[in-house]
C-alpha cells in the first residue's frame, strides 16, 4: 500500500507542478500586457483520515491564487486618454456585440479591468487595447450636466460663445492730460457740453450723452486721451472691438457736494473701425477724484465690502451688435488720478469674461477621473467622467479574457467611486508580474517535477523487486 501511495502522491505532485508551470508560463508571456494581474499557485496537502502515529504524508493539490489587488508599475505614455489607477479600483467596461441600424450594440454583462490604454476609436468611443469600451457619464461641456450614462462617446464637442458681461479694469489717469489742444496751450475742460456727465449723485448712468459723428468727433478727439482697447464678444460668440477714450470734463470743484478735485468721463466708440467719424457714447457716470487722487464712486456704483467698485454701462451697442448691460469692475484702489510725465492713461490691468465659440483641440484626464477637453477659445470643460468601482475582496473576482474580471459572490458587489485612489492620465499600468521572480519559481517548479519523477522511478523499481520475489 505504501508503494502505491507513494506513486499516487508522485503523480499528484507532477500534476500540481504542471499546473504551476502553466501559471508561470502565462505570467511570463503577459509580462508586457497592460493591467495584467499574475496568477500565483498555492499548494495544499491531501490527507486521508488515519491514526496519528501512522499518518502518511499525502498527495497535493494546486490552486490558483489571484493578485488583482496588487498594483503593477505605472508607466507614462503619449496618449492623453490613457489612464492608470493609482490605488485600488477597476474601470467598468462593456464588450461590443455588434452593430444595428448604425448603432453599436453591447453585452449586458459588466466587466472590470485595470487595463487603461483607452483611446478614441473611429466612432468616438473610448476603447482599450483589448476592445473593451469604457463606461461612465458623458457631460454637456456648456452646462456641466450629465447627458448620458453608458459607454463614453466624445464626438467633436464645442463650447458655445459667451457674451461679455464684465470688464475688469485698473488704471491711473493723469492729473494733467496731454491732449491735442493742451499741446497748443489750451487746458480748458472738454467743450462738447451736450455729452458731459458731471453729477456724481445720479442714481442711474446717463447714456443719452453722446458725441455725434463727424460734426463733434474732431473736437472730442482733440480734448480727450486714449483709453484702453479690448475685444469683447456678443452672445453668439462674435468678436467686437471696443475703443475707449477718457475726457477730463471738470476741474476742481471744492464747493460741490461732495467736494471733488476733478471729474472724468469714459466714452466708447459706436463704430470701432473709424473713430474720427464714429459716435462716442458716454458710459453715463461721473468719475470723481478727491485732492489725493482717490476715486470717489458715484451714487450709481455698487461698492463691495473690500472696497471694489462696480459700475454698469447700460446697453452697449458697437458696430450694430448689442452687448447688453456690461459691468465695469474696479478693484479697491484700481482707479486713481496722479501726475504723469506722459499725460496719458496708464493701464495696469484689463480683462473681460466673454469668449468665442470653441472647437475641441485636445483631451486630458484629471486625478478625479474626469476627461477634460481643451478648446480653441482657451476654455476647458469636463466632457465625461470614467466609471470606477471598488470591491471588498478584489481577489475574489473571476478572471476573464482581455484582462477583464467578472463579479462573483466572493468579490462582493461593486462600489462606485475612487475610494481614495487617483487616476494618472497619459499613463498605463503594467503587469504586476516580476520576470525575475517567475524565473525563480520556474526553476523550483522544474526541480520539484523532476523530483516527483524520481519518486515514480524508485517506486517502480521497488514494485518490480517485490514482484520478482513472488516469482
Amino acid at each position: 500500500m505504501s508503494i502505491s501511495t507513494a506513486m499516487q502522491s508522485a503523480i499528484g505532485g507532477m500534476r500540481a507542478q504542471s499546473y504551476a508551470i502553466s501559471n508561470i508560463s502565462g505570467n511570463i508571456a503577459n509580462a508586457q500586457t497592460p493591467g495584467y494581474k499574475r496568477i500565483d499557485t498555492n499548494f495544499s496537502d491531501l490527507l486521508v483520515e488515519q491514526a496519528r502515529k501512522r499518518t502518511v504524508a499525502g498527495s497535493v493539490i494546486a490552486e490558483a491564487s489571484f493578485t488583482a489587488s496588487l498594483q503593477g508599475p505605472i508607466r507614462p505614455t503619449a496618449v492623453p486618454t490613457n489612464m492608470a489607477i493609482n490605488g485600488q479600483g477597476f474601470f467598468t467596461v462593456l464588450e461590443k456585440t455588434g452593430d444595428a441600424n448604425g448603432q453599436a450594440r453591447f453585452s449586458r454583462e459588466f466587466l472590470y479591468t485595470r487595463r487603461g490604454d483607452f483611446a478614441l476609436n473611429q466612432d468616438g468611443y473610448l476603447v482599450n487595447g483589448a476592445g473593451a469600451f469604457l463606461l461612465g457619464n458623458t457631460v454637456d461641456p456648456a452646462s456641466g450636466a450629465v447627458t448620458f450614462s453608458g459607454p463614453i462617446r466624445i464626438l467633436n464637442p464645442t463650447v458655445p460663445g459667451r457674451a461679455t458681461s464684465t470688464i475688469e479694469y485698473s488704471a491711473n489717469l493723469p492729473k494733467t492730460p496731454a491732449t491735442a489742444t493742451s499741446a497748443n496751450g489750451d487746458e480748458t475742460p472738454y467743450t462738447v457740453a451736450s455729452a458731459v456727465v458731471t453729477d456724481p449723485t445720479l442714481a442711474t448712468p446717463d447714456i443719452s450723452k453722446k458725441v455725434s459723428g463727424a460734426a463733434q468727433a474732431p473736437v472730442f478727439l482733440a480734448k480727450s486721451i486714449m483709453g484702453p482697447s479690448l475685444t469683447a464678444f456678443t452672445s453668439a460668440g462674435s468678436p467686437v472691438s471696443i475703443s475707449t477714450r477718457w475726457a477730463k470734463v471738470q476741474d476742481a470743484a471744492p464747493a460741490a457736494a461732495p467736494p471733488r478735485n476733478s471729474v472724468w468721463n469714459l466714452f466708447y466708440a459706436s463704430h470701432s473701425a473709424s473713430p474720427k467719424d464714429s459716435d462716442w457714447t458716454n458710459a453715463g457716470s461721473a468719475f470723481s477724484f478727491d485732492a489725493t487722487g482717490k476715486f470717489v464712486p458715484p451714487a450709481s456704483a455698487i461698492v463691495a465690502g473690500d472696497g471694489g467698485v462696480s459700475l454698469k454701462i447700460p446697453q452697449m451697442v458697437i458696430d450694430g451688435a448689442n452687448l447688453g448691460d456690461v459691468t465695469l469692475k474696479l478693484g479697491a484702489g484700481a482707479l486713481t488720478q496722479s501726475p504723469s510725465g506722459t499725460g496719458a492713461v496708464t493701464t495696469h490691468m484689463l480683462s473681460q469674461d466673454g469668449y468665442a465659440l470653441g472647437t475641441l483641440k485636445n483631451l486630458s484626464t484629471t486625478p478625479e477621473g474626469s476627461i477634460v477637453g481643451s478648446f480653441a477659445n482657451d476654455r476647458t470643460a469636463v466632457l465625461a467622467t470614467a466609471g470606477i468601482v471598488n470591491f471588498r475582496n478584489p481577489n475574489g473576482l473571476k478572471a476573464a479574457s482581455g484582462g477583464n474580471f467578472v463579479q462573483t459572490r466572493e468579490s462582493g458587489v461593486p462600489m462606485a467611486g475612487l475610494n481614495g485612489a487617483t487616476i494618472v492620465g497619459s499613463s498605463i499600468e503594467g503587469s504586476n508580474g516580476d520576470i525575475a521572480g517567475e524565473f525563480s519559481k520556474l526553476i523550483a517548479t522544474q526541480q520539484a517535477y523532476s523530483a516527483n519523477t524520481k519518486v515514480m522511478t524508485s517506486a517502480q523499481q521497488m514494485m518490480t523487486e517485490l514482484l520478482n520475489i513472488i516469482r
